[in-house]
């Protein structure tokens, strides 16, 4: 393998160039508060108030993409709102299942249990 000698080309910028009052791209604050309730709503999903930091992190999550697409390209962070919507769906997902088994084995004990009264066996 050979190698050209000489300084190495510079890549081009891929866009325009910006203006200097453009302000820096920066992470969105509401990014990484919906990976926090989203973690904490998979984490507590079980015990149902999963279901509250959940439903939160959706609703932020739906309010910073729209800050985000209203910036144009300023305000990062879509990487993080997925991973936090993903685990809120997640923390749902078992906040239901957790209901369905409660329902299931409600039901059960309830078909187990002696149907009116016990009376003793020497009464008609």
């Amino acid at each position: 393998m050979t190698t050209a000698a000489g300084p190495m080309p510079v890549a081009a910028p891929t866009g325009p160039p910006r203006h200097p009052l453009d302000p820096d791209p920066v992470r969105a604050t509401k990014a990484r508060a919906v990976f926090a309730l989203g973690l904490m709503g998979a984490l507590t999903g079980l015990f149902i108030g999963g279901v509250v930091p959940a439903m939160v992190a959706l609703q932020l999550a739906r309010q910073a993409r729209r800050e985000a697409y209203a910036s144009g390209g300023f305000l990062t962070g879509a990487a993080w709102l997925r991973r936090g919507e993903s685990l809120a769906w997640a923390g749902l997902v078992l906040v239901a299942v957790s209901v369905v088994v409660a329902v299931v084995v409600g039901v059960i004990r309830l078909a187990e249990a002696p149907y009116g009264h016990d009376f003793a066996p020497n009464v008609d």
